[in-house]
């Protein structure tokens, strides 16, 4: 028997497979495509899932470089510049790369971890027993495992096949257009920039809002162009024409593209409305749901790989945990207790940001408030604790303290100490032992590089400190709480 089977070869799905094999639990990744997507999806990763994947060792792989990663000095929200500089303690960080080389390089590490990815494996039926479920595969033998996961996107069929609704709201107004494009000389402005003559500068990489939409502007080797329209009546196929013409109308006056140059694949692509869905439940027996299966939302922000990343991250250990019995009764819960609300505020935002790039002069009222808003530190601090995803705190049981529930904040010598994806209890001072849990916490004082660290704590496989204190008060019991009996 399989110990984990997931379904879906994503982003999501493959760092979940990543972080069971660390942990010792054997699983098979089920693809139902026969090979990688050249479709163009996510462009980057934003938040402090960049911390994460470089706590194991995953971020230098990503952009072939030495070193941390270091925050952005700005972002954007709801089409308003986001200024980051001498905001305390800033967690957006940002990787700007297209998915299917985070992809490639979550495959390579799967495949350096023993991990075993089927393609041409479409999963179509399940049936749960008490100690295992049967997964169904479309003109192949049943598989049978201890747990299935369905990392299978936003119209998840394992999510179908487990009964586990998924409300949310569906709207049709919004029309947009993505497409690699090349510009005559002299639009491109020295910063990157757009220059399009009787309108302006489209500044790059920031979402621009008009009374009669949005556009955005991707310099790069191959740029990229993309505008938004509401409540247009046709039904425009995406073409270079198309997107000229959107451009136009967005800004008023002619916009000039031209084809892509270079080898492809190029993108060109026409997206209608949009949905903003929550999965009732992230788990029924011993099916579980993980990324676009569980959470469904628009794309602005970027936020999506921060959000399933971090649930793989987050499920990884506990999972392993329980196909070992190693699990106390509920461990596994906890998955969905911690990063459902994660989710909530997601796509709360979202909507939000929505709203505020929309048309219309009650929403250029509503942008100038907000625009005021922005100028105040206190409020440019909230809006990237919110794109970071830090202002969601985790429940730790009966432990207490200023980084209980958060992620452990860096020192040096904690992104070699966490690749391993071992729990972790930090002693600077020499006070701390975890006693009977030994075999299952590594405890590092000030001579193996815990010497830097700001206090004694308990980090959970996940990054995320689940006990602080310089003495074993509370220790033995957060101990048991999130590792199971010694």
């Amino acid at each position: 028997m399989i110990d984990v089977v997931i379904a879906g070869a994503g982003p999501n799905g493959l760092m979940l497979a990543c972080e069971l094999a660390l942990a010792g639990v054997r699983p098979v990744v089920l693809e139902r495509l026969t090979g990688p997507t050249t479709e163009q999806r996510a462009n980057g990763l934003v938040g402090q899932v960049v911390r994460v994947l470089d706590r194991r060792g995953l971020y230098e792989r990503l952009v072939q470089a030495d070193g941390p990663p270091t925050p952005a000095e700005g972002f954007i929200f709801g089409a308003f510049p986001l200024d980051l500089r001498g905001v305390p303690k800033n967690d957006v960080f940002t990787v700007m790369v297209p998915q299917r080389r985070i992809e490639a390089m979550l495959t390579g590490r799967a495949a350096e971890l023993g991990v075993e990815i089927l393609r041409d494996h479409e999963v179509v039926g399940l049936e749960q027993g008490e100690k295992s479920v049967v997964v169904h595969i479309m003109g192949r033998e049943p598989i049978e495992a201890a747990y299935l996961v369905g990392a299978d996107g936003g119209r998840s069929a394992v999510r179908k096949l487990a009964g586990i609704g998924f409300p949310g709201v569906t709207t049709d107004t919004s029309v947009w257009l993505s497409g690699h494009v090349s510009v005559p000389d002299g639009m491109v402005a020295q910063d990157g920039g757009l220059i399009i003559e009787g309108y302006g500068k489209v500044p790059p990489f920031q979402h621009t809002r008009t009374d009669h939409g949005v556009i955005t502007w991707a310099p790069g080797q191959v740029p990229m162009l993309n505008t938004a329209e509401w409540d247009r009546t046709d039904k425009p196929e995406a073409s270079l024409g198309e997107l000229a013409a959107s451009a136009s109308r967005v800004v008023g006056v002619p916009v000039t593209l031209g084809p892509p140059a270079g080898p492809g694949p190029h993108l060109m692509r026409r997206l209608e409305g949009g949905n903003t869905r929550l999965a009732e439940r992230y788990r029924e027996g011993r099916v579980l749901l993980l990324g676009d299966a569980a959470h469904v939302h628009s794309a602005i922000g970027g936020p999506g790989l921060n959000l399933g990343l971090q649930d793989a991250v987050n499920l990884g250990w506990k999972l392993a945990a329980a196909v070992l019995g190693k699990a106390r009764e509920g461990l596994l819960d906890t998955y969905e207790s911690e990063r459902r609300p994660a989710a909530a505020r997601v796509t709360m935002h979202t909507q939000a940001q929505s709203v505020l790039i929309g048309p219309g002069a009650e929403v250029t009222a509503l942008r100038e408030l907000f625009g005021e808003l922005m100028t105040m530190p206190s409020t440019r601090k909230h809006i990237a604790d919110l794109m970071a995803g830090t202002d969601v705190v985790y429940d730790m049981g009966p432990a207490e303290g200023p980084l209980v529930g958060r992620l452990a904040p860096d020192f040096p010598g904690l992104r070699e100490l966490t690749r391993p994806g071992r729990p972790l209890l930090i002693d600077p001072a020499g006070n701390l032992t975890p006693g009977p849990f030994a075999g299952r916490v590594d405890t590092v004082g000030a001579g193996e590089g815990a010497g830097a660290a700001p206090a004694g704590m308990l980090v959970r496989p996940d990054g995320y400190v689940a006990w602080q204190g310089d003495t074993t008060d509370g220790l033995q019991e957060a101990l048991s709480y999130w590792f199971g009996r010694p």
